[in-house]
C-alpha cells in the first residue's frame, strides 16, 4: 500500500492536497502533521513512500525536518512545498536531501506530475533551476546565500515589516530567538537597520 505524509500548518492545505491525491491514489494510505514537530514524530516511526512537506512551519521548520528525515531514512523521498518562487528556495532544499520543490500556486496537474516522478525514482525540478543545480551557480551568489533557511525566512518577513511579535508567533519561537536571528542576519549582511533589510528584500524581490 502506498503511504503518503502531509505536513503543512494550515488545515486547508491539507485537506485539498489530500482530495488531490486521493483522487490520483484511491487505495493509498494518506496522513498528515500540522507543525515540524508531528511530521518529524510522524516521519521518522514509520515508513513512508513520500513525504510532502511545507517549507515554513511552527517548531521545527521544512529544511530542518527534511535534514533530519534524510539522515534517519536516506531513501524515503521528499516533496517540498512553499509561497516562495523556486529560484529562492529550490537548490537549498535539493542540496539539503529533498526530491523536488513545487510551488504552491502550482496547478492539480503539476502536483500529481511531481509526485509520480518522484515515486518512480527521480527528482522533481523546474529545468532551469536544474541546470543551475548542475552548473552550482546558485551557490553563495547573492549575500542572502550565506543565511541559513531560517534566518532567510526572517528576513523576508522583516522585509515585509512584520514585527518581532509577528514573526515569534508565526513561526513559534520566543521574541528573544527572533531579535537574535534579526542581530545574525546584520552582521552577516553587514546591514544596520530593519529599513537596510526591507530595502534589500524590495529591490532582490525577495516577497
Amino acid at each position: 500500500m502506498l503511504r503518503i505524509l502531509i505536513a503543512d500548518d494550515h488545515e486547508i492545505v491539507r485537506t485539498g492536497l489530500k482530495q488531490i491525491l486521493r483522487e490520483e491514489y484511491p487505495f493509498a494510505l494518506i496522513e498528515d502533521a500540522e507543525d515540524g514537530n508531528v511530521l518529524l514524530e510522524k516521519a521518522l516511526n514509520a515508513h513512508w513512500d513520500i513525504v510532502i512537506s511545507d517549507l515554513a512551519m511552527p517548531g521545527v521548520n521544512g529544511i530542518d525536518a527534511l535534514k533530519k528525515i534524510k539522515e534517519n531514512s536516506p531513501s524515503c523521498p521528499v516533496l517540498i512545498l512553499s509561497m516562495y518562487p523556486e529560484d529562492q528556495y529550490a537548490i537549498r532544499v535539493v542540496k539539503a536531501g529533498a526530491s523536488g520543490y513545487l510551488s504552491k500556486d502550482m496547478a492539480q496537474e503539476e502536483l500529481i506530475n511531481a509526485v509520480r516522478k518522484i515515486l518512480s525514482g527521480k527528482k522533481y525540478l523546474n529545468p532551469s533551476i536544474a541546470d543551475q543545480l548542475m552548473s552550482d551557480s546558485g551557490t553563495h551568489s547573492m549575500p542572502h546565500d550565506i543565511l541559513s533557511e531560517r534566518e532567510l525566512i526572517v528576513l523576508k518577513m522583516i522585509g515585509a515589516g512584520k514585527t518581532t511579535s509577528d514573526i515569534s508567533q508565526v513561526l513559534n519561537l520566543s521574541p528573544t530567538t527572533v531579535s537574535t536571528y534579526r542581530s545574525r542576519i546584520l552582521e552577516k549582511m553587514n546591514m544596520k537597520s530593519n529599513a537596510e533589510i526591507t530595502r534589500y528584500v524590495i529591490e532582490n524581490h525577495l516577497l
